[in-house]
């Protein structure tokens, strides 16, 4: 399995990404901002940046220990 570029961690089930939110000058240098919801999987990977995004307490939330072993 091949390891996404970037992990961020969300309480929210819908996220947005434009590839380029720590970037200074924003999304000029990243993509089109697309939504995205978080399933049952407890996860999200944009199509475009392959950001992954991870629901708080979710499935897929190894930082808190959610997830199953």
């Amino acid at each position: 399995m091949i390891t996404p570029p970037e992990t961020v961690y969300t309480d929210s089930h819908r996220v947005s990404c434009d590839g380029a939110t720590d970037i200074r000058g924003g999304a000029a240098l990243g993509h089109p901002r697309v939504w995205l919801e978080i399933d049952e999987k407890g996860f999200v990977e944009c199509g475009y940046c392959d950001r992954r995004f991870v629901l708080r307490g979710g499935e897929a939330d190894s930082e808190t220990g959610a997830a199953a072993a």
